[in-house]
């Protein structure tokens, strides 16, 4: 009878299959001939020890959708790969699950944050930046409070204890949760601040100002809300101007963007620097992070256009593992 391979024996033959001998890797002899296709695939024959050379064992279910989300491979790419039809390929992405390796940690300092694709469809994602993982995500059309409210309470229930939440605004939440602290997204802040006034304002008032804005990673809170009033003082009565309509009847602030960007700040401002005050929890001052995570997703799922919505809902859970 003749024996078959056994897959142990693998290593050998694609060791030795590449040698211009053509070796059998099991008698060592240059003693194979072809002997039939099975699947599309050759297979060989020894001659001498009447062995079949066996055929690379397929991946399983997980192991292609890992290559099809991190290795950007494509569906054709894999179907080539494997020597399988494209719709195998697809049908069996559909199987696999891709799972968070860690245990997650009883206690969470959450990032929150939205990423789009198109208009109506998001995904609002939760993250613990102690050790990186996504801890909750829910499909959202856009982002409210009430959502984010609701998001925070699907993470209490998976019994994780959250000791801080960072987040680039629904300074709401603070109000919600009073006994959490609340960090507000000091880039966002600084962003703001850049879209209200520009990369380069032409008042000196709004020049100050975005220099104050630009320095707030450097500055701590007391530093940065003297700064802050230092510069209202000196331009309040420039940020007070009025202008009126030719009859007189009506009249507006001259300066709309620099009082917008100013209040922004002072609004914010009790919410820029707690991670200051909690230095203990290790509480991250930015969104940065989970920012980073959305980059690394849109650019992994341009390797794959024309997405059903159901398919990239698909790649979405299973890129972030829950």
């Amino acid at each position: 009878m003749i024996k078959i391979a056994e897959s142990s024996y693998l290593w050998y033959f694609q060791r030795f299959f590449t040698n211009v001998h053509q070796k059998c890797p099991f008698c060592l002899k240059n003693t194979l001939t072809k002997n039939g296709r099975k699947n599309g695939r050759q297979r060989y024959k020894c001659s001498h020890c009447n062995k079949y050379l066996p055929l690379s064992k397929r991946p399983d279910n997980d192991e292609l959708l890992h290559q099809y989300i991190h290795h950007k491979q494509t569906c054709a790419q894999l179907a080539q790969q494997h020597q399988c039809s494209i719709k195998t390929i697809q049908r069996r992405l559909k199987k696999g699950r891709l799972k968070q390796t860690q245990a997650p940690k009883p206690v969470a300092n959450i990032i929150m944050d939205t990423t789009y694709f198109g208009r109506a469809f998001s995904v609002m994602v939760f993250m613990n930046s102690l050790d990186g993982s996504i801890v909750h995500t829910q499909y959202v059309a856009y982002e409210t409070a009430a959502l984010y409210h609701q998001g925070l309470l699907a993470v209490i229930d998976k019994g994780m204890d959250i000791q801080s939440i960072t987040a680039d605004g629904f300074k709401g939440i603070a109000a919600l949760f009073p006994d959490i602290p609340f960090q507000m997204c000091q880039f966002h802040q600084q962003q703001t601040i850049r879209r209200y006034l520009t990369g380069r304002p032409k008042s000196e008032a709004g020049k100050a100002l975005k220099q104050i804005a630009d320095h707030i990673f450097e500055a701590d809170a007391q530093a940065f809300t003297d700064t802050l009033r230092q510069w209202y003082e000196q331009y309040k009565d420039y940020l007070n101007e009025l202008s009126y309509s030719e009859d007189g009847k009506k009249k507006w602030y001259t300066h709309k963007r620099l009082r917008s960007a100013y209040h922004s700040l002072k609004r914010n401002l009790p919410y820029l620097f707690t991670f200051e005050q909690n230095r203990e929890l290790a509480m991250p001052n930015t969104t940065n992070r989970l920012e980073g995570k959305f980059g690394e997703l849109k650019n992994k799922i341009r390797c794959h256009a024309g997405m059903s919505m159901e398919t990239k809902r698909l790649f979405i859970d299973n890129f972030f593992g829950v």
